[in-house]
């Protein structure tokens, strides 16, 4: 485990496994922390180096201000947690909310990343659809504040895979309600506003679907057609209930899209 800086001086964590080859980060989904992909980790660390941060907000990297979460800010704190480690390049790679995070520095930072890996990703949001998920996530975090990071969860997990339930469930009694509270604000901010801005992003990726609304299986297949180097993997849950069993379904197609594109 290690603490560095972004670039407004929040202090963020991530933790180290591996300790020669190429550099891997992986971003953990909204609601989870770094912990929810440990098993996913080992899997690669004996031929990467592979770190898993905390995004900010979640648990270890605590951002208790609601106007720090953006996802230009998410995207920064990718670029210092490299600075911090002296990497010129990485592969980097993300679940859910990591996977919406690595796009967006996939687009915006092509030359600083030799791969991309997207693993369930998040809905693209119309106007309206975009107004109701602002609104979901301002109640969401008024109901943190008042009864805290289960109570706001309970209703919302039924609608996902029950893989990020496990997750979920699993980080709750680490985080810091303050901070669960202020990373509601992402849902202020918009990520992108079609499914054709993935055009821009130009660095080989390899894409594993959701399998729920909030990350539909349909949007991930329409992607792989839009990127120009982008793979189409399996589901990413696959009936898996543990973050163990996650890493099993994912790990034998990861190995090999990693091996074929960075060695």
């Amino acid at each position: 485990m290690f603490t560095y800086s972004g670039d407004d001086g929040c202090e963020l964590s991530a933790t180290t496994l591996g300790s020669t080859g190429p550099l891997v980060v992986l971003l953990h989904g909204g609601g989870p922390d770094h912990r929810s992909l440990l098993p996913l980790a080992h899997g690669l660390a004996a031929d990467y180096r592979v770190v898993l941060p905390d995004i900010r907000g979640y648990g270890r990297s605590v951002c208790r201000d609601p106007a720090r979460h953006t996802w230009t800010r998410y995207t920064r704190d990718v670029l210092a947690l490299l600075a911090h480690l002296g990497a010129e390049r990485a592969v980097l790679g993300g679940m859910g909310l990591g996977s919406t995070v690595t796009a967006r520095t996939l687009r915006d930072h092509p030359g600083r990343f030799r791969a991309g890996i997207l693993i369930s990703v998040e809905d693209i949001e119309d106007d309206a659809a975009k107004r109701a998920e602002t609104a979901l996530l301002d109640a969401f975090a008024d109901t943190v504040r008042a009864d805290g990071v289960e109570a706001a969860w309970r209703p919302l997990l039924g609608l996902l895979a029950p893989i990020i339930g496990t997750l979920v469930r699993e980080a709750i009694p680490r985080a810091d309600p303050a901070s669960i509270a202020a990373a509601a604000a992402i849902g202020r901010d918009r990520s992108f506003r079609s499914s054709a801005e993935f055009a821009e992003i130009v660095t080989p990726t390899l894409v594993f679907p959701g399998i729920d609304e909030r990350h539909p299986t349909e949007l991930a297949e329409r992607l792989v057609r839009i990127m120009p180097a982008a793979t189409l993997g399996p589901p990413f849950a696959a009936g898996a209930h543990t973050a163990a069993a996650l890493a099993d379904g994912l790990l034998p197609r990861l190995r090999a899209f990693l091996a074929d594109t960075v060695g």
